[in-house]
């Protein structure tokens, strides 16, 4: 009980829980429309290109996190950094992306997205390709147009689809862990350390296994409560 009262007076761990809901609130929703668009997209046909496009943004899902965060890191160094360096070709002198706490979430954030979008949009893909074509088609004749048959028709559809997606995607984004450690290891001051981090630092720096294991279930007890708000929320009729 005490570890658990000690979390609402810890600056660190309160650092880190708006840390983590800021790379939740942004980076859920932009990680399913990326990845939504890339469905449609995909799903209009391109013809044998499409099985190509499919792995190659499916790649970043299924490598390893630690080698993708390393190179990032290197794409976004200040002094040689590919990114820099382009923004240098159009005279724009590029920040320090990982050393400044205006950018350095907001580049872990980016890089959350990227690495995460090719997943939901394998899922939204599979999911646009079960909807009956015969409504669509019902729809047009009606005189929809292309906007009202997405949002009446195909949106809605798509609901058990996003209710999955939500659902898995706020659970991995609430352990955010990974990236920060790697990249920046929570700085520059604490702007990037998450609550996952913060586990582990109590747990295996500092052996605070009490006040880790508080941490831990205060974690847990979110990533379910949020879990039961999505459902409420996106749920379909056949769900309830």
């Amino acid at each position: 009980m005490m570890n658990c009262r000690k979390l609402f007076s810890d600056e660190v761990f309160i650092k880190a829980a708006k840390n983590t809901a800021v790379f939740v609130i942004v980076g859920v929703p932009l990680t399913l429309a990326l990845g939504l668009v890339a469905a449609l997209g995909l799903n209009r046909g391109l013809g044998k290109l499409q099985g190509i496009f499919r792995v190659g943004y499916y790649i970043p899902v299924v490598t390893s996190i630690v080698a993708i965060a390393v190179i990032w890191r290197y794409l976004l160094n200040p002094d040689y950094g590919l990114v820099n360096a382009l923004l240098g070709k159009f005279g724009i002198d590029g920040p320090n992306w990982l050393g400044e706490q205006s950018t350095a979430l907001g580049s872990i954030i980016a890089l959350g997205i990227w690495r995460n979008f090719g997943f939901d949009m394998v899922v939204y893909l599979a999911a646009l390709q079960a909807i009956d074509p015969t409504l669509l088609e019902a729809a047009r004749v009606d005189g929809a147009n292309t906007w009202q048959t997405f949002r009446r028709i195909t949106l809605p559809l798509l609901k058990p689809a996003t209710l999955f997606l939500a659902v898995l995607t706020t659970a991995g984004y609430l352990q955010l862990f990974e990236e920060p450690f790697v990249m920046t290891n929570g700085g520059p001051l604490n702007s990037t350390r998450s609550v996952a981090m913060y586990v582990y630092e109590q747990g295996f720096r500092f052996l605070n296994f009490g006040y880790a294991s508080a941490i831990a279930y205060a974690l847990f007890v979110v990533i379910i409560v949020i879990a039961f708000l999505q459902f409420r929320l996106l749920r379909t009729e056949e769900l309830r």
